[in-house]
């Protein structure tokens, strides 16, 4: 297993985080907290010893600010393939460069542990077909889990149409979602593990909160 970061996450799954060679998708609207949990996710696995790598159509700079607003220190980054400030560069209009790059860099790093964190689907997604999408990232999970890898992925709520994401869930082996639940005034942040290799059908949902110390999962009580 790879612990998720969050101690409440991984009591929550029954074991010690993640299984072992699998991919994750969180889905959930911009800001709500599913980058946090890619950050705890890699800085778990930088204290581990992992070879951890994140890629991601953002600079490098902007994605290390984020990495401090929720307390994570920045002493030990990971390995990075992003829009600026990486060696090696990200360019969402060339999808195969950056499935090569990738896996390029996983298979360098085959005799450790690997973890793989990344916001590039849903862009993808808007600049090419879903089969072809569909194809691709079937294609590229399954390579990096020829290795001792877990994929985390994160998906934008809203940025593709339902349909779209409810077919990317396929081919994951682990689904996540964030929302937000209105009442009147009143807005609860809620968080459902929709389904996860090994695990029976986790059904409810549970409240979470993100602070600069970490992030809390309890139980949502209506």
């Amino acid at each position: 297993m790879a612990s998720t970061g969050v101690q409440s996450l991984d009591n929550l799954l029954g074991s010690d985080g993640y299984p072992d060679r699998s991919a994750i998708l969180v889905v959930g609207a911009p800001g709500i907290g599913k980058e946090a949990l890619g950050y705890w996710f890699i800085r778990s696995g930088l204290i581990q010893g992992d070879y951890c790598l994140y890629a991601t159509h953002r600079p490098v700079s902007d994605v290390l600010r984020d990495m401090k607003g929720v307390g994570i220190s920045t002493e030990r980054v990971p390995e990075w393939i992003a829009s600026s400030g990486s060696p090696t560069r990200l360019d969402l209009r060339d999808a195969t460069s950056i499935s090569v790059n990738i896996k390029q860099l996983v298979h360098q790093n085959k005799n450790r542990r690997v973890r793989v964190a990344t916001d590039v689907l849903s862009p993808l997604l808007v600049l090419n077909p879903l089969e072809k999408m569909y194809s691709y990232w079937s294609q590229l999970l399954s390579d990096i889990k020829q290795q001792d890898a877990v994929v985390f992925a994160l998906a934008e709520d809203g940025m593709n149409a339902p349909n779209v994401l409810t077919t990317m869930e396929q081919i994951f082996d682990g689904v996540i979602e964030m929302r937000l639940y209105e009442e009147g005034l009143s807005i609860t942040p809620l968080f459902r593990v929709k389904k996860m290799l090994g695990l029976p059908p986790l059904h409810g949902y549970f409240r979470f909160s993100v602070s600069g110390t970490g992030m809390e999962i309890v139980p949502y009580v209506h």
